[in-house]
């Protein structure tokens, strides 16, 4: 059982070569943008962070007797707009809004279009071709029950 791909890793009959590495590239595309948000993510709580340590410091520069230094940073920086007009998660939700959302929309439009919603068929028709048939670590699926199974 573990020997052949799932029913969602096959390609559907009548789907060409062309469509499997066009909607492949799509995918590869996709995962650019998921990492991109990742960092957009990891931009957001460093920025958080960061203003966070920064009131923080001013705190203790106040306490040890630096209180125009302190103030002028507390005035100029603590709770200061990262981008015009935005702190970093208003970034991350336009981005969300305008771009990502889009993108996962339009890339999960042409799966379905083209291959009745099917995921990963590129990878998955590498990964029969690169795979060692009969090993134990080189089954084309899980095969314990409860495993995904790439619908």
């Amino acid at each position: 059982m573990s020997e052949t791909p799932s029913p969602g890793h096959r390609r559907p009959d009548g789907v060409d070569d062309a469509t499997v590495a066009a909607l492949g590239k799509l995918s590869e595309a996709l995962e650019a943008v998921e990492v991109a948000r990742g960092h957009l993510y990891a931009f957001h709580r460093l920025c958080g962070t960061a203003d966070l340590t920064l009131g923080t410091a001013v705190e203790e520069l106040r306490d040890a007797g630096h209180g125009e230094l302190a103030d002028r940073i507390s005035d100029e920086l603590v709770g200061r707009n990262v981008l015009d007009g935005r702190w970093s998660f208003q970034i991350v939700e336009e981005y969300d809004a305008t771009y990502w959302t889009t993108f996962r929309t339009l890339e999960r439009e042409a799966r379905e279009a083209l291959v009745h919603g099917r995921q990963h068929l590129h990878e998955a028709e590498m990964k029969e071709e690169r795979r060692t048939r009969g090993h134990p670590h080189h089954t084309a699926r899980p095969s314990g029950s409860g495993a995904p199974t790439g619908t």
